[in-house]
């Protein structure tokens, strides 16, 4: 900070001189002590002067709002939301949402640190501050190929400049627990340089739990109970209470805060499609929830603000005092948290709902041309199963965990599964797209119930190679040599013909539209899923299947290496004994 800056902030705050901005009678929320006061916010340039009684050069009514500071989500992938991250500040931001942790990890797993660079540069065209940290698992298993490998030496360089906020997720749970020499080097890359590591240890307890959290792992946003919730926070863990488009954990885990714990706890979207936010909002949502399962408002409030701050290091942030960040959010109050205004760095981001600043895109050349598929046809799409029972990834409801079912199964004379009408069991297939392998591995789905055509996805956590699931060979195979065409993204097809799709030249994963196009796409797309294919209602079309290949959640997944037992650990046949 320039020594004139500096003094223009203590004139202002000791009421010497006028704020640049005042915004006049509020209810400012002190999550500090809990509490609520009465006062005018004074702001000098970026940064927040004082709470008291101001005059300034510009005066807005806070109309007797209460005014909170910018909701910061913990931890998200921006990849996820299908759109740019230019695009997702402007959806989010008229929210309350000043602040994100994002991990591009799904963007690295297909174009390495040219993703990244990407995702860095793009970050800057928009008001949203978007720490990005450094994907700590590229790729998240050795169980697939993926597009790029990030070593614990290449990961020295960016933690070390501070280019990149801290390490995301640690998906490698049992490299952690097992002390793996790799995963020893990635963890001290980020320790050596006092980097914060984010966590991810779905089913971990005991002294397992123990290990992974020895290694100083400061968050996890995988609790599948409240139990896993408390063992977490006992050991030091903040966790995350997830509310996104996939995975909906808030209100089960709500039900452990207490006013001992609440402190532990942030608040994260994971994954968070244009619908959700359109629809429902996006942390103000999360806040509203939170109150409706009983958690102090102001305690909910610090979750999204303080305490997400406190987490990260973020020291210029996360509450309403003089010397911070001017990101306030005018609230029209505490139950529904209506967001009336939005204000980053002092100035004027979002009103009534409508973002109010540039958007600058940033150029999506270096992310195109991710498709390099070697020798695919329909002959690759044949599952030879040598038994009358078989394995079955079956989708769990409201979720992303699968368990692993067994299904009686028709068989043609050479053994070829053939699909059958009557059963709710499908073929799913994933088609290595980064290396020219022409690795294309087969399993069964149940509980989709696509009856119809079907669909394929160049979103498949988290190495992203193609899944298409369908009731024959030809739909498959012309729905995935149709999705390679444009470019990926996603595609529905019946009797060799295209019904709807979603280009997303941004490395497959993100279209380079707004979000009310993505929207209006992805609405026709679970639309006609459920209408013409017959998927199942209860089923998201396709956030369900593009996790169906994550080899770090359990039960059964399949990736272009095979059919993967996580609990195991392990590829198993798909022949059930």
């Amino acid at each position: 900070m320039e020594k004139s800056k500096l003094k223009k902030l203590i004139d202002v705050s000791a009421g010497r001189i006028p704020a640049d901005v005042v915004i006049k009678n509020c209810k400012v929320i002190d999550v500090y002590s809990g509490t609520v006061s009465e006062g005018d916010i004074a702001i000098s340039d970026d940064l927040i002067a004082g709470v008291g009684k101001y005059h300034g050069n510009k005066e807005v009514d806070g109309c007797g709002r209460y005014a909170a500071p910018g909701f910061i989500d913990s931890h998200i992938h921006i990849e996820s939301s299908y759109v740019s991250p230019e695009e997702l500040g402007r959806l989010i931001v008229p929210h309350g949402t000043t602040t994100i942790i994002a991990d591009p990890h799904e963007i690295a797993n297909v174009c390495g640190f040219r993703g990244i660079d990407y995702m860095v540069n793009a970050a800057k065209g928009t008001a949203l501050d978007i720490k990005m940290m450094l994907p700590s698992c590229v790729p998240a298993t050795p169980f697939e190929h993926s597009g790029a490998v990030i070593s614990s030496e290449d990961m020295k360089e960016p933690l070390r400049t501070g280019k990149l906020h801290g390490l995301g997720e640690f998906m490698n749970f049992p490299g952690v627990v097992g002390a793996d020499d790799e995963v020893l080097n990635k963890l001290l890359a980020a320790k050596n340089e006092d980097r914060v590591i984010d966590g991810h240890s779905p089913g971990l307890s005991g002294n397992e739990l123990n290990a992974y959290a020895a290694a100083r792992i400061r968050t996890d946003h995988e609790c599948a109970t409240v139990e896993d919730m408390h063992n977490r926070i006992a050991r030091g863990l903040y966790v995350m209470l997830r509310q996104g488009s996939a995975c909906h954990d808030l209100r089960n885990l709500a039900k452990g805060v207490t006013p001992s714990n609440s402190r532990r706890c942030l608040l994260c979207a994971d994954d968070c499609q244009p619908k959700t936010i359109l629809s429902v909002g996006h942390l103000d949502n999360s806040l509203r929830m939170c109150v409706e399962e009983n958690i102090d408002a102001i305690a909910a409030v610090q979750m999204a603000t303080l305490n997400a701050a406190e987490c990260y290091e973020l020291k210029d942030r996360g509450a309403i005092a003089p010397g911070l960040r001017a990101d306030i959010v005018l609230l029209d109050d505490l139950k529904d948290f209506n967001v009336s205004s939005v204000f980053i760095e002092g100035k004027l981001a979002a009103e009534n709902g409508e973002y109010r600043l540039p958007i600058n895109k940033y150029d999506i050349s270096s992310t195109k041309g991710s498709f390099h598929v070697k020798d695919f046809s329909k002959e690759k799409l044949k599952l030879t199963i040598n038994s009358d029972k078989a394995y079955a990834i079956n989708i769990l409801p409201g979720g992303v965990v699968t368990s692993k079912e067994v299904v009686t199964v028709k068989r043609d004379e050479d053994n070829n599964y053939i699909y059958n009408r009557e059963e709710d069991v499908v073929k799913v297939a994933v088609v290595e797209r980064h290396q020219n392998t022409g690795n294309v591995a087969c399993a069964l789905l149940k509980g989709y119930g696509i009856k119809e055509g079907a669909v394929a996805l160049s979103i498949a956590h988290d190495s992203h190679n193609i899944i298409v699931v369908g009731v024959n060979d030809d739909d498959m195979e012309f729905a995935v040599n149709e999705l390679i065409n444009q470019s990926g993204g996603m595609i529905l097809v019946k009797d060799k013909e295209v019904l709807e799709s979603m280009p997303m030249p941004i490395g497959g994963l993100m279209s380079d539209q707004s979000g009310e196009y993505v929207d209006e796409k992805l609405r026709n797309i679970h639309k006609i899923a459920h209408e013409v294919l017959k998927v199942n209602l209860s089923v998201e079309p396709v956030m369900t299947l593009c996790f169906m290949s994550l080899a770090v959640i359990p039960e059964l997944k399949l990736t272009d290496m095979g059919l993967f037992d996580v609990t195991q650990f392990k590829f198993i046949s798909i022949e059930a004994e």
